[in-house]
């Protein structure tokens, strides 16, 4: 009888030390899961807490400056269904997207001093839209409805918006395409353009200066005779780079 109690005795005990070993086993699997999801919100709190601090830096450097100089610029020519997706895509989010993110960085600092000018290079497919052109015209067009939106929301802030569209640069960017009616612009126009508008600030510039006032007026003629000029004025890429 004796023998038979010790025997469930032993076997009670060797259970008894099997559970204890899974508990202390899954108690240690569960304290290193919460110490490897602890380690890691540390690492997550401590970057978003870096990118938070780097963010408002620059914010804080942007906000200092009284006027800066935005220009973005990728352009592509060729036909609409020619044109590679990942191209387009590539012209909205320099020229367009580059813009919405620089305003949005460099405005609101502005409109807590009290004071601020920005100025955007944009183009003048800003008014225009150019065969082969099509998409950076869009973006362009894009740029200039934006900022006419931005700056009636800015409007009594004491920041100004100015947006410089000149027509075809001599530059890298436009070889082998046309001008059109204008004539080819240095980069020395543009530049003496961004000097004006600081000194003389202003919402839109055109250079050359006529083709704002031109553009408005033919606007409100009818559409056949407004093709038919346009036509005469605005470059046909498409035409020009096949020829190149």
């Amino acid at each position: 009888m004796l023998d038979a109690l010790w025997n469930v005795t032993a076997d009670q005990v060797a259970a008894w030390k099997d559970a204890e070993s899974r508990n202390i086993r899954d108690e240690a699997q569960r304290s290193d899961r919460e110490a490897k999801e602890h380690a890691r919100r540390v690492v997550a709190t401590a970057k978003r807490d870096a990118t938070r601090a780097q963010r408002d830096a620059g914010e804080r450097d942007i906000a200092a400056l009284h006027a800066i100089y935005s220009h973005h610029v990728m352009h592509g020519f060729g036909t609409f269904d020619e044109e590679p997706p990942k191209a387009s895509e590539a012209m909205v989010a320099v020229n367009l997207l580059g813009v919405i993110r620089g305003v949005r960085l460099a405005a609101p600092g502005m409109r807590a001093r009290g004071q601020g000018q920005i100025v955007t290079i944009a183009s003048a497919a800003s008014k225009l839209s150019p065969p082969g052109e099509s998409t950076y015209a869009a973006t362009k067009h894009g740029v200039l409805g934006y900022l006419t939106g931005v700056r009636e929301e800015l409007r009594g802030s004491a920041v100004t918006l100015s947006v410089i569209m000149p027509g075809v640069v001599e530059t890298k960017l436009a070889e082998g395409t046309a001008t059109g009616a204008a004539k080819l612009l240095q980069p020395d126009d543009v530049a003496l353009a961004v000097v004006d508008i600081i000194e003389q600030p202003r919402f839109t510039l055109t250079i050359p200066g006529y083709v704002g006032p031109l553009v408005a007026l033919v606007g409100l003629a009818p559409q056949r005779v407004r093709d038919q000029i346009l036509r005469r004025m605005v470059p046909d890429q498409v035409a020009a780079t096949r020829k190149g």
